[in-house]
């Protein structure tokens, strides 16, 4: 049977660190890059006599996530002990929700792109609050194995979808309009390499969208998007393989390579684990009452979503283009300044930003906050743009240089005497000079070869250096030719 014939069925689970300055439950410090069990306080590592106190900032963050994606809060919700040994959880059980989570049926409305694109909703089952297990260090001791408590008890929420998506495609949109979300609420930092935001992804498959689910299996720990995207589509197909050669998949829990781009198996998940939940004696349950939602709601920051929305009227931007400066917060905010600051049109800011920013920094690996342009230093050179003292193809000349630290805009554009050429008198001398060394392709123009325009466009911005206005140039260059 195709590949075609089948229909994935994927559930992810989102881990978002919370960026509370203290533990969950200690007032120890959560940091990242302290040097190892530098920030395992006594609460942390569970020694006798100690009692957890809840950390209030990440109750509200929760609550503010919850509001988010158009939750409900729960009124009452509980925490409970959850069991299992693995030796960077020194409790023997970790501080989590079970029955009683603080978030519930949410969802979320994506925009998926491709040749046909489309919006979807895909419901969030719950977010419960827990405390993160410390970390397994593997490489940093050959043949050994050390444990960092630093993590454990860095408070988190675990998110968790419906079954909705059914593609990888899907799965990235999901986490990139939930990343965006978590960061421009200042709920997460969203740092993926730090693992402050990463994923589970759920994948099985079935025969037609009718059909029964199939046997799911779990890949652990994803943290970039192309990753989470190269593991799903490895996954799926991998499971057709099986299925379509009469094999059976079990559930398992697996690990993604990157540098293979395949998943593997850790371990079997024959049954549910057996946690052994029960509420935490040494915790009272949280109450979160409206007038706490309503005071929580009232300080929420603009939603991604609803600046998206702002972006299309304010701006006048395409749909496509409000989606793209909205899915990263520093990003909106980078675009917003430059049209403050150069007093251009949205417009010509908006193709500057999404078209050679984007492009400079996915070509260096640099993210928006390290561009080598600012935001201040764009809006010098697209002011240049506007005021025609360049044309928007030395612009890129300029860009270029800006980027490899060349200075200003200004400066640049001064410096290589870009300035562009406006006299149309200027521009007229070179037309007839240009006319009078090429009699043949002007008769030919005028004989109804129009194509040749293009000819004398090139030959009249090389002969100006590239720097006669585009537009005059054009129109002055029809009126000649025409005699």
């Amino acid at each position: 049977m195709a590949q075609a014939q089948w229909e994935a069925v994927i559930g992810l689970e989102v881990h978002c660190q919370l960026m509370t300055q203290t533990k969950i439950f200690s007032g120890a410090a959560t940091a990242y890059g302290a040097e190892p069990n530098t920030q395992a306080d006594a609460v942390t590592l569970g020694l006798p006599g100690v009692l957890p106190v809840l950390n209030q900032q990440a109750v509200k963050m929760a609550v503010k996530f919850g509001i988010a994606v158009d939750a409900k809060i729960a009124a009452r919700c509980v925490f409970a002990r959850k069991h299992y040994f693995y030796p960077d959880l020194p409790k023997g059980y970790q501080i989590s929700q079970y029955e009683l989570p603080i978030v519930e049926h949410g969802h979320l409305d994506i925009e998926v792109e491709g040749p046909k694109p489309y919006t979807k909703r895909i419901g969030i089952t719950r977010a419960h609050l827990e405390e993160d297990a410390g970390k397994s260090l593997h490489e940093a001791y050959p043949g050994m194995t050390g444990i960092d408590l630093n993590r454990a008890g860095t408070p988190l929420i675990e998110i968790v979808s419906e079954p909705d998506i059914r593609s990888a495609a899907e799965a990235v949109a999901y986490l990139k309009k939930m990343h965006a979300i978590v960061v421009s609420l200042g709920v997460c930092d969203g740092n993926m390499q730090e693992g402050s935001f990463r994923c589970d992804a759920n994948v099985s498959v079935r025969r037609g969208p009718d059909a029964p689910f199939g046997t799911r299996t779990e890949t652990k720990n994803i943290n970039s998007f192309r990753y989470v995207q190269q593991a799903i589509d490895f996954e799926i197909a991998r499971q057709i393989e099986v299925l379509e050669a009469g094999g059976t998949i079990y559930q398992e829990t697996r690990l993604f390579n990157p540098d293979t781009g395949e998943t593997r198996a850790m371990r079997l998940k024959e049954n549910a684990n057996d946690y052994r939940y029960f509420p935490d004696p040494d915790l009272l349950p949280v109450i979160v009452t409206a007038a706490d939602i309503a005071a929580i709601k009232a300080d929420m920051p603009e939603l991604p979503s609803a600046k998206k929305a702002r972006f299309e009227s304010q701006y006048g931007l395409s749909a496509y283009d409000a989606n793209l400066l909205t899915g990263e917060t520093a990003l909106a905010l980078y675009f917003e300044d430059v049209v403050k600051l150069s007093g251009a049109e949205a417009k010509l800011c908006s193709n500057w930003v999404t078209g050679s920013v984007l492009a400079a920094l996915n070509e260096s690996g640099k993210s928006i906050e390290d561009s080598p342009i600012t935001a201040a230093a764009l809006a010098g050179l697209v002011a240049r743009i506007a005021d025609k003292t360049i044309s928007g193809n030395i612009a890129k000349t300029v860009f270029e240089a800006m980027w490899k630290g060349g200075g200003s805009a200004d400066e640049i554009i001064q410096a290589k005497g870009l300035v562009q050429i406006t006299d149309e008198g200027a521009i007229v001398k070179a037309i007839e000079e240009i006319m009078a060394k090429n009699p043949g392709q002007l008769a030919e123009y005028r004989a109804g070869k129009d194509k040749l325009f293009g000819f004398f466009v090139g030959q009249a911005m090389k002969a100006t250096q590239g720097k006669a206005n585009p537009d005059a140039l054009n129109r002055l260059l029809k009126e000649k030719l025409a005699g």
